[in-house]
């Protein structure tokens, strides 16, 4: 969602710079050229017949009007959902307020697991509720990968001081070429 809005806002900035800069210049126009009837790049005076004969009440409108509160909507939906998810640490005071970056979390993980003689690589995705760690190694029997990487993404949640502590979920891979 953040991508999206990261993209969405610049879009509509460009959109509306665009839109004033067309002011702009049919104003300049209008003051250079007080007799004409017709703008340089919008037809003001056909739009303003069709706009006079318009009502409120008329089919195009009451469209328009809805794809507006529509597309509103969505925005306004993108925009909440595109909040940062921190992910809560206990606060040494009550007056304070400690929190990290998933993307932190992911990181010492992964160093953490990484870390392993039997663990060749790993990825890690982190959020407040959850840690998946996905982990290829040479594990000497099938359980022992899964069984070491999950014992130290363990290990390091409870050192960490987290205000939740989230679940944890390990897949795990063997490599069968030699280390």
């Amino acid at each position: 969602m953040r991508v999206l809005l990261r993209t969405l806002a610049p879009l509509l900035g460009l959109a509306l710079a665009a839109v004033g800069v067309l002011l702009v210049i049919e104003v300049v126009a209008a003051w250079v050229r007080p007799g004409s009837t017709t703008g340089i790049v919008v037809p003001w005076q056909a739009w303003q017949a069709t706009l006079r004969d318009t009502t409120w009440s008329d089919g195009p409108v009451l469209v328009v009007s809805v794809c507006v509160g529509v597309i509103g909507l969505l925005l306004l939906l993108v925009a909440l959902l595109a909040r940062r998810h921190d992910v809560p640490l206990t606060s040494p005071t009550p007056a304070m307020t400690v929190s990290t970056s998933p993307r932190v979390l992911a990181r010492l993980v992964g160093r953490t697991v990484r870390a392993s003689d039997d663990v060749a690589a790993a990825t890690v995705s982190a959020s407040a509720r959850r840690v998946v760690v996905r982990a290829e190694g040479w594990p000497e029997d099938e359980g022992s990968l899964k069984e070491t990487v999950r014992a130290r993404t363990d290990a390091l949640l409870d050192d960490l001081p987290l205000a939740r502590r989230p679940s944890v979920a390990v897949t795990t891979r063997s490599r069968k070429e030699p280390r």
